[in-house]
């Protein structure tokens, strides 16, 4: 087993991490801190709590406690993979793990282990992002138009950094560093600009009637200098 970070930080403001050891120094600070970790498994209908109890990137696994709430341990077992997320301090870490299996009785206490994060995600709350001006015009977006499975969804702000907001169907997840490709925004009047994005991290939030929706922070790629204008046009970012 890899020892925890003696020094555990979380310089990690908009970053996606891809590598082992990089994703292993936060992964290790969330276990010495003894952080909660979440897993929405269900809309925001159930959720399993853990934490985090072993990181292994040689032997590529890590091992989390299992929930107290049994329903939730064997919704977990049952899917593929799920994502987690953590909130430490002002920080929002999240990781999508796969192959969900109970520990062995060699591995010490009950658990739960699972196939090591290929991606950690991580932003500061209240960034740049949430300190943009007053809510913009929400705009349709077609998430995903020219991939596999698209969907409908609603940008409801775009910010300086070149991160749009989106909001969508509850029993959707969308991983951090999933691709997007082919998003078309479209306008009331009719305008509409075509996008490619990359999922940063998603949340579950509560809109001002009591609906719960998704929203993922998206980076958009590759935007010519016409498209940046575009953006720019639907949301009123211009002088």
């Amino acid at each position: 087993m890899t020892p925890a970070d003696p020094k555990p930080t979380f310089s990690l403001v908009g970053q996606m991490l891809r590598t082992p050891e990089e994703i292993t120094r936060v992964l290790n600070s969330l276990v010495m801190r003894g952080e909660p970790i979440v897993s929405d498994l269900g809309g925001g209908k159930l959720l399993f709590r853990s934490r985090l109890r072993f990181v292994d990137p040689t032997q590529a696994y890590i091992i989390i406690e299992r929930s107290a709430d049994e329903a939730a341990n064997k919704a977990l077992l049952a899917r593929p993979r799920a994502t987690f997320h953590a909130e430490p301090g002002g920080w929002r870490i999240e990781f999508a793990a796969a192959d969900p299996k109970p520990t062995s009785a060699s591995e010490g206490a009950p658990g739960i282990r699972l196939r090591f994060p290929e991606i950690v995600a991580g932003h500061r709350r209240r960034e740049d992002e949430r300190s943009s001006p007053p809510p913009q015009q929400a705009l349709r977006c077609i998430v995903d138009e020219a991939g596999v499975m698209p969907f409908d969804a609603t940008m409801t702000n775009v910010s300086k950094g070149g991160i749009g907001f989106l909001q969508y169907d509850p029993t959707i997840s969308l991983e951090p560093g999933t691709l997007l490709k082919g998003c078309r925004i479209e306008s009331a009047g009719g305008q509409s600009v075509v996008v490619d994005m990359e999922v940063r991290y998603s949340q579950m939030m509560d809109l001002a009637d009591g609906t719960q929706v998704q929203s993922s922070g998206c980076r958009f790629l590759n935007l010519s200098a016409e498209e940046t204008a575009r953006i720019e046009e639907l949301f009123g970012l211009k002088p």
